[in-house]
């Protein structure tokens, strides 16, 4: 399976970041299986905010040893992955996981997060909302085990930057 990681420069060998400790799934490395959404990524985040570098994203091969990790998995949003990414948003992660694998709360999705944590819609409202979009998964690589279940495959620029 091939995953896809947005940045600014070509990153061929994966590290972990402790600065991403209260997005989605706390610290880690983050993927995508969605290209486009890499590209939209790494044109929003690095070319028009950071404007540093150039919108690049990074191509991986996800290995099988992956299957023998400590790995948490959300089918889709749920109410225990809304606990889980607003948890993690206010507080950082304190399970230990190897991977994480679940539904990405873009701009769209963070939105409806902020809602329900103002108390402005219920959980259930904030869920029939997230079914209603499209939703890729994210790949969280938590551990250096999990780190060398991937291989890099290529980079590229992305045009728009």
């Amino acid at each position: 399976m091939q995953l896809f990681h947005a940045s600014n420069l070509e990153i061929n060998s994966p590290k972990l970041v402790n600065r991403t400790q209260t997005l989605d799934f706390g610290g880690g490395f983050y993927t995508t299986s969605n290209r486009e959404q890499a590209e939209e990524f790494a044109l929003k985040v690095y070319a028009r905010r950071k404007k540093e570098g150039s919108p690049t994203v990074n191509v991986y091969d996800l290995d099988e040893r992956a299957q023998q990790l400590n790995i948490l998995k959300f089918e889709s949003p749920s109410n225990k992955w809304l606990d889980f990414v607003v948890h993690n948003r206010r507080n950082g992660r304190k399970e230990n996981y190897d991977l994480i694998v679940g539904p990405v709360a873009n701009d769209d999705v963070f939105a409806i997060i902020v809602l329900y944590e103002d108390g402005q819609l219920t959980k259930s409202a904030a869920i029939r909302r997230f079914k209603v979009k499209k939703l890729f998964n994210q790949y969280v690589f938590c551990t250096e085990k999990a780190l060398s279940t991937l291989a890099f495959i290529e980079s590229y620029k992305v045009k728009g930057g």
